[in-house]
């Protein structure tokens, strides 16, 4: 099993920016990659950025250029600096970690473990 407690969250306003962190704990060996979802109100989750454990890197359309996934495995923490925040930004914000090495990043289901989540909310 794998604990993830994400934090970070906040209240800014656009243009301004927010690291969200992600640490994980328990059966860490198991993962393969981990990812960023958000869920914004009304709205399906959607993929924000993923990393594998090689160090491969994937973003969403929209984040590309202003977001950024990184990891410190040293201290089992994936993070992700979000710059330029515009309010189609706010949302739930959401860790998962997989342990198939074959998942696919924009594949929710693909996922094995999910955090609480996180919320971000991007005043206009």
């Amino acid at each position: 099993q794998v604990q993830l407690v994400e934090s970070g969250g906040g209240l800014v306003q656009a243009g301004g920016s927010l690291r969200l962190s992600c640490a994980a704990s328990g059966s860490i060996f198991s993962i393969n990659g981990m990812g960023w979802y958000r869920q914004a109100p009304g709205k399906q989750r959607e993929l924000v950025a993923g990393i594998r454990s090689g160090g491969n890197l994937n973003y969403a359309d929209s984040v590309k250029g202003r977001f950024t996934i990184s990891r410190d495995n040293a201290k089992n923490t994936v993070y992700l600096q979000m710059n330029s925040l515009k309010p189609e930004d706010t949302a739930d914000y959401y860790c998962a970690a997989a342990d198939h090495v074959t998942f696919r990043y924009a594949e929710y289901n693909d996922y094995n473990y999910w955090g609480q989540g996180t919320q971000v909310t991007v005043s206009s």
